[in-house]
C-alpha cells in the first residue's frame, strides 16, 4: 500500500509538471497560438495572440473568436475539414484585429488529437510583411476565395450526384486555370472516371488500378494534395494532347477517401495558389458529395416508406401534436369511406386508443375495425394503424350462433329419444305391444331427424361437400320424384307442378339435384305457415334449364336475398325461433349448384312470397350448352 501511494503521488506530480510546461510553452511562443474545440470554441489563447489580435484570453476563451472575416468563412471551414481527415494546412489569409483592421497572416492549422480521435484544432498565426507583390497576391487570392464561395454554393444547390460531380470538375478548371479536369471515384481496388471537363466524352467510365494510380500514391503518402509531372504516358488522361503536369487532391466523405480531383495542365505551369485552391475545392467536394448522398438516401428511404404506406392493406394515419390528421393512406380511405381530402387537417373520424392498447370499434357502415396507435417521441406525432376485422368478428358470431342453434336443434330430438328409451327400459313389461311400437316408432322418427340434421351440418361444412359427378340427366324425372307425395304432408298446402313435355336433359349430378330440390321444397313449406299454393315450374331459357319454386309465405327482404345463402344465416333470430333449423339448407343448395356450373337465386314472388330460381346447364344434340356462358 505504501509503494502504491508513492506511485500515485509521483504520477500526480508529473501531470502537474506537464501542465505547467505546456502553459509555459504557450506563454513563451513568439507566434499567436489559438486552440479550438470541434465546435470552434476557444480553448487556449496565448499572450502572443492577445498582442496580435487585441483581445485578452478571458475575453475569448469559452466562445468563438471574432477574427475570421465573413467572406473567408467557407475557406476556414474547408481547412478544418481537411485537417480533420488528415494532414496539416498552411495558407495565406486575413484575420480581424479588435480595432477592425485586417491582418495579413500565414495560418498553419493542424488537428488536436487525443489518441486517434480529433477533439479540436490548433492554429499558428504568423504575420506577413506587406509589399505590393504580397498585396497583389492577396487581392487575387481574395477574388479566388470569393469565387470559391460562390462555386461551393452552386455545387451544394445540386441534388443529383452526377450533376454535383460534373459541377465540381467544371469548377476545378475555372478556379485553378487548369486546361482540363476530372473526378475519379474509388470503387474497391479500382478507380472510375465519373466526371470530366474539357476532355473527350469517351474517358467517362474508364477504369484503372487504384494501387498503381496517382491516387494510390497520394493515399500512401498520407498527404491531401500532390503535384506530378513524371510518368504520365500510361494514364487514361494521356489522351489529352500536350499533358505535362497533373495536380490531384483527395475528396473524403465521412472521413474516408471517396474519390479524387484531377487538374490537368498542358499549356501553363501550376503553382502554390493552384494547389491551395485544389485542396480547398477537394474538401468542399467531399462535403457536397456527402450531402448529396445523404439527400438521395433520404429520398430513397422516403420513397420506400411512401410505397409501404400506400400499398399497405391496413389503414394508416399520421396525426400531428394537436391530434389532427396529416397523412391518410388509400387503405384508410377505403376502410372508412372517407377520402383524404375530407380527413386531412381534421380529427380522426373514430375514437383514438391510448398507445399500447387495441380498441375495437364499429363504423356507421357496420364495418368493425381494430385500432392501435404509437407515439413518435422525437416529433410528438402519433401513427394510427387500423384493420378490417369484420369477417373475423362475423366468424366468431357465426360460431357462437352455430353452437347455440345446433344445441337448440339437437336438444329436442335427443330429449324425446332419451325419454322414450328410458320408458321402454323401465316399463317394458307394463306396456302393451301398441305402446311399445309407438315408442319405438317415435325413437326411430327422432333418430331420423337427428341423422338428417347431422347430414345438413356435414353438407354445410367445407369438408362435407363432395365434388358432384357431372352427367346428363332427366330433370323432369327428378322434379316428379321430389314432389311425389308432397300434398299429403300438409292439409293447409297445395302443390302444383308445371313441367313442359320435351324438357331438355340437364347436366349435373342427379343425387345432388335431389338434395337441392328437397331443401327448396322444405323451405317453401316451412316459410308458408298459413298454407297456400306451392308451385314448381320448369322451362328452357337460352342455354339453361330453369326450375323455380314459388311459395306464398313470409317473403325475403331485398337486403337479405344474398345473405340467406351464407352459412348459419336464416333471416333474423325471431324467424329462427319460429321456423327452426340451423340455416344451412340454402348454403348447401348454392354450393352444389355452383359445383355443377349452375346458380341459385332468391326473388320476390308476384303477389307476395318468395321465388327460388335454380338454373342448370342443358344438353342440346348431345353437346353441353352453357359451360362458358356467364350466369345472368
Amino acid at each position: 500500500m505504501h509503494y502504491g501511494k508513492v506511485g500515485e503521488d509521483r504520477a500526480e506530480t508529473r501531470a502537474g509538471v506537464d501542465d505547467a510546461l505546456a502553459t509555459a510553452v504557450l506563454a513563451s511562443a513568439p507566434d499567436a497560438v489559438v486552440v479550438l474545440d470541434r465546435d470552434q470554441t476557444v480553448l487556449a489563447w496565448n499572450p502572443a495572440a492577445e498582442r496580435l489580435f487585441g483581445w485578452t484570453a478571458p475575453q475569448v476563451v469559452g466562445r468563438r473568436a471574432p477574427i475570421v472575416p465573413a467572406e473567408l468563412t467557407a475557406e476556414h471551414n474547408a481547412v478544418l475539414e481537411r485537417v480533420r481527415t488528415g494532414g496539416q494546412v498552411s495558407l495565406l489569409t486575413k484575420r480581424f484585429r479588435r480595432d477592425g483592421t485586417l491582418l495579413d497572416l500565414r495560418v498553419d492549422t493542424s488537428a488536436l488529437r487525443q489518441g486517434s480521435a480529433v477533439v479540436g484544432y490548433v492554429h499558428m498565426h504568423h504575420p506577413v510583411q506587406r509589399d505590393q507583390q504580397a498585396d497583389d497576391r492577396a487581392a487575387q487570392r481574395a477574388r479566388l476565395v470569393r469565387r470559391l464561395t460562390d462555386v461551393v454554393g452552386d455545387i451544394n444547390a445540386e441534388l443529383e450526384l452526377p450533376a454535383v460531380l460534373d459541377r465540381i470538375a467544371a469548377s476545378l478548371t475555372e478556379l485553378t486555370g487548369a486546361d482540363a479536369g476530372g473526378f475519379v471515384q474509388i470503387e474497391g481496388d479500382r478507380l472510375r472516371v465519373v466526371a470530366a471537363d474539357r476532355l473527350p466524352e469517351s474517358l467517362r467510365g474508364a477504369t484503372a488500378d487504384l494501387r498503381t494510380s496517382l491516387v494510390g500514391k497520394l493515399l500512401r503518402t498520407g498527404k491531401t494534395v500532390m503535384l506530378e509531372s513524371q510518368g504520365l504516358g500510361d494514364l487514361v488522361w494521356a489522351e489529352m494532347p500536350g499533358l505535362h503536369t497533373i495536380a490531384l487532391g483527395v475528396a473524403a466523405v465521412g472521413g474516408r477517401p471517396y474519390g479524387a480531383l484531377y487538374a490537368l495542365f498542358s499549356k501553363r505551369k501550376p503553382g502554390h495558389v493552384e494547389l491551395e485552391l485544389l485542396e480547398l475545392l477537394a474538401g468542399h467536394a467531399g462535403i457536397a458529395v456527402g450531402n448529396t448522398m445523404a439527400y438521395q438516401e433520404a429520398v430513397r428511404q422516403r420513397a420506400h416508406e411512401r410505397a409501404v404506406f400506400d400499398a399497405s392493406a391496413d389503414g394508416i394515419a399520421v396525426l400531428d401534436g394537436q391530434g389532427l390528421v396529416t397523412q391518410w393512406n388509400p387503405a384508410a380511405a377505403e376502410l372508412t369511406s372517407c377520402g383524404a381530402e375530407s380527413v386531412i387537417g381534421g380529427p380522426l373520424p373514430f375514437p383514438l386508443p391510448t398507445p399500447g392498447r387495441t380498441l375495437t370499434i364499429q363504423l356507421e357502415s357496420g364495418r368493425w375495425l381494430d385500432v392501435v396507435s404509437a407515439r413518435i417521441a422525437e416529433t410528438g406525432e402519433r401513427v394510427v394503424d387500423f384493420r378490417d376485422v369484420t369477417a373475423a368478428r362475423e366468424l366468431e358470431e357465426a360460431k357462437d350462433l352455430f353452437l347455440a342453434v345446433t344445441s337448440h336443434e339437437l336438444r329436442t330430438p335427443i330429449t324425446i329419444v332419451s325419454g322414450f328409451a328410458s320408458t321402454l327400459d323401465r316399463r317394458w313389461e307394463e306396456l302393451s305391444d301398441a305402446e311399445r311400437r309407438s315408442a319405438v316408432h317415435m325413437i326411430a322418427e327422432r333418430a331420423g331427424a337427428l341423422s338428417k340434421l347431422i347430414g345438413h351440418l356435414l353438407q354445410g361444412s367445407e369438408a362435407g361437400v363432395e365434388r358432384p359427378v357431372i352427367e346428363p340427366f332427366d330433370l323432369a324425372e327428378r322434379i316428379a320424384a321430389a314432389t311425389l307425395g308432397l300434398p299429403a304432408l300438409s292439409e293447409r298446402h297445395a302443390v302444383e307442378v308445371v313441367v313442359p313435355k320435351g324438357l331438355p336433359l340437364a347436366m349435373g349430378d342427379p343425387s345432388a339435384i335431389d338434395v337441392m330440390l328437397a331443401h327448396l321444397l322444405e323451405n317453401a313449406f316451412k316459410y308458408s305457415p298459413k298454407g297456400g299454393l306451392i308451385t314448381v315450374e320448369a322451362w328452357t331459357e337460352e342455354d339453361r334449364v330453369v326450375v323455380v319454386v314459388d311459395d306464398p309465405g313470409v317473403g325475403i327482404r331485398a337486403e337479405d336475398r344474398e345473405r340467406i345463402f351464407e352459412r348459419f344465416v336464416q333471416l333474423d333470430a325471431g324467424d329462427r325461433r319460429r321456423f327452426g333449423g340451423v340455416g344451412l339448407g340454402l348454403h348447401i343448395v348454392r354450393s352444389l349448384a355452383r359445383a355443377q356450373g349452375g346458380e341459385v337465386s332468391a326473388h320476390p314472388r308476384p303477389g307476395g312470397g318468395t321465388r327460388m330460381r335454380l338454373a342448370l346447364r342443358r344438353v342440346v344434340k348431345d353437346s353441353i350448352i352453357g359451360s362458358d356462358t356467364p350466369m345472368r
